[in-house]
C-alpha cells in the first residue's frame, strides 16, 4: 500500500499536494449491462448529461420501495465502483430499507493517483459548471425518471476523494442533495485556491454560499466522519468541516450534545441535527468501518420507511382532524398549544408548548400533502427518525420528515418514522418530539379547537 505525507496544516497547500494525499485500496471490474436488473450491481450506458466522462453503476434491491430514495455513493482515489459496491455496506441497507443506490466511477488522474472525483477545477466548484458533479446529478435524475425515485430524498455519502464530491455535491447543488455523509473527507474549496489553510468559520462557509450565488433554499445536512490516526488526510480537517457547515446552517460551533454511541466513537451534535461530526479514536485512513454505514442511512432517514412502505392517505378534511377556526392544535394533556416561539420563522427553531392565544404562530393548516404549515410556508418538521428527536421548525420542502398523518383519535403521526408528536411535559416551553405511539394523554391533540 503506498504511503503520503498527511496534509500540511497552516501552511499554503497546493492542488498538487492534496489531491496527492488521497489514497484507497479499492479496484475491481464490473460486467456491462444495459439496464438495472433487481439485486444486483449494472452499469448504466446512457443516464443524461455526462461532461465529467463518468460511468455509473446502479443497485436496484429486490424489495425496492414503491417510492425509493437515492442514495450516491463514491470510492476514493485508485478505487472502483464495483469494489465500493462490495465491500461497504450500502447495498446490503438498501436491501433492508428498499432505497437505491448510485456508484459512480471516477476516471480523473493526479500526481500518480488515478480514478479521482473532480472537486478541485473551476467547473466543479460551482453550480451548473460541469464536470463530475453534472455528470452525477445526471445520473440522480435518471433514476429518479427510471425508477420512480423520490426527488425528496436524494443523499450523498463517500470515502476520501468521494468524501470530498460528497461534499462538494452538497455545496454546488443544495437543491438535489438533502444531505450527506463523508467518511475521511475535507470541507468544500479545500482543493482550491489557496487550499486548506486556515480560514474563518464564516470565510469556510462563504466558499459555500458562493458555489450557488442566489441559492435561498434549505441547505442540506452534514454528518462528517474522521480518524484521529489519518495520515493521509489530517484528522483536524473534520473541525473544518464543522466550521463551514455550522455557519453556512448559522448555527453555534458550541455541541449541543456530545455522546459515545460506541467505544472509541465521539459524536457531536450541532443546533437541533444539522450538523454531526463523529470522531473515531485510533482509526486511520480507512472508513467506512462496519457498523458505520448504518448511522449514515439513519441520519439519512432512508431507514424509516421500511423495503415495502404503504403510502399514508392524506387524511380526509374534517372538524375533528383539521386544523380550522384558529387553527389551533391543543395538547389534550396540557391544554397548552403547538407554538412557534417569538413567532420565529429561522429554519431550526424547537417548537414548544404554550398558552393558547390564536395568534398567527399558532395557527396551522393541514395541506393536502400533508404538510402541517404555519407563518406563512413554514412547516412542523421532524429533525430525525428516533424516540427523541426533536420537532423544529423548517422551509416546506416536501420530505417525508415533513408529513405527517391525523389518527382518528388525535394523535399525530410523522409519515417517515410512524413515530408520535409527543410532549414531554405540560408547562409553558416545553419542548415537542418524536415518541413511540402509546394513545398517551400527552400524544393527543385537539386540531382546530377553539
Amino acid at each position: 500500500m503506498r504511503r503520503h505525507q498527511p496534509v500540511p496544516i497552516g501552511a499554503g497547500t497546493v492542488i498538487a499536494a492534496v489531491v496527492a494525499a488521497l489514497i484507497t485500496v479499492l479496484a475491481g471490474l464490473v460486467a456491462v449491462a444495459p439496464k438495472a436488473r433487481a439485486a444486483t450491481l449494472t452499469r448504466i450506458g446512457d443516464f443524461g448529461a455526462n461532461p465529467g466522462n463518468i460511468q455509473m453503476h446502479l443497485y436496484v434491491p429486490d424489495n425496492v420501495a414503491a417510492r425509493p430514495g437515492v442514495l450516491v455513493a463514491m470510492h476514493g482515489c485508485n478505487g472502483q465502483a464495483t469494489h465500493f459496491h462490495q465491500q461497504t455496506e450500502f447495498a446490503s441497507l438498501a436491501d433492508r430499507y428498499g432505497f437505491l443506490v448510485i456508484y459512480p466511477q471516477a476516471n480523473k488522474s493526479a500526481n500518480g493517483l488515478s480514478n479521482c472525483f473532480d472537486v478541485w477545477s473551476n467547473e466543479a466548484l460551482r453550480h451548473g459548471g460541469g464536470s463530475d458533479p453534472v455528470s452525477i446529478v445526471s445520473m440522480v435524475n435518471y433514476v429518479v425518471r427510471r425508477h420512480n425515485g423520490d426527488p425528496a430524498r436524494v443523499f450523498a455519502t463517500g470515502f476520501s476523494s468521494g468524501a470530498m464530491e460528497t461534499v462538494n455535491l452538497l455545496a454546488t447543488y443544495p437543491d438535489v442533495f438533502k444531505a450527506g455523509a463523508p467518511f475521511a473527507g475535507v470541507p468544500f474549496g479545500c482543493l482550491g485556491p489557496p487550499g486548506c489553510n486556515d480560514r474563518t468559520p464564516q470565510q469556510w462557509g462563504d466558499l459555500v454560499r458562493n458555489a450557488y450565488p442566489g441559492y435561498t433554499g434549505p441547505r442540506p445536512r452534514l454528518m462528517a466522519w474522521h480518524g484521529t490516526a489519518d495520515d493521509v488526510l489530517n484528522f483536524s480537517m473534520l473541525q473544518k468541516e464543522v466550521d463551514q457547515w455550522t455557519d453556512v446552517h448559522g448555527v453555534s460551533r458550541t455541541p449541543t450534545s456530545t455522546t459515545s454511541p460506541q467505544p472509541g466513537w465521539t459524536r457531536r451534535l450541532y443546533g437541533s441535527g444539522q450538523v454531526e461530526a463523529y470522531t473515531v479514536s485510533g482509526a486511520g485512513h480507512n472508513l467506512p468501518h462496519p457498523g458505520m454505514a448504518v448511522h449514515a442511512i439513519r441520519f439519512f432517514g432512508l431507514d424509516g420507511a421500511g423495503p415495502t412502505p404503504t403510502p399514508t392517505p392524506t387524511p380526509t378534511p374534517t372538524p375533528s382532524s383539521t386544523p380550522g377556526g384558529d387553527g389551533r392544535i391543543r395538547g389534550v394533556a396540557s391544554g397548552r398549544c403547538l407554538d412557534v416561539p417569538n413567532s420565529s420563522t429561522a429554519d431550526g427553531t424547537q417548537l414548544q408548548l404554550w398558552d393558547c392565544h390564536g395568534g398567527a404562530n399558532q395557527r396551522w393548516a393541514l395541506t393536502s400533502s400533508q404538510e402541517l404549515r404555519v407563518l406563512g410556508g413554514k412547516c412542523l418538521d421532524a429533525a430525525g427518525t428516533g424516540n427523541g428527536a426533536g420537532i423544529q421548525l423548517y422551509s416546506c420542502w416536501g420530505g417525508a420528515n415533513q408529513k405527517w398523518r391525523v389518527t382518528p383519535d388525535g394523535m399525530i403521526v410523522g409519515v417517515q418514522s410512524g413515530l408520535c408528536l409527543d410532549a414531554a411535559g405540560t408547562g409553558n416551553g416545553t419542548r415537542l418530539q418524536l415518541y413511540s405511539c402509546w394513545g398517551g394523554a400527552n400524544q393527543r391533540w385537539t386540531l382546530g379547537a377553539t
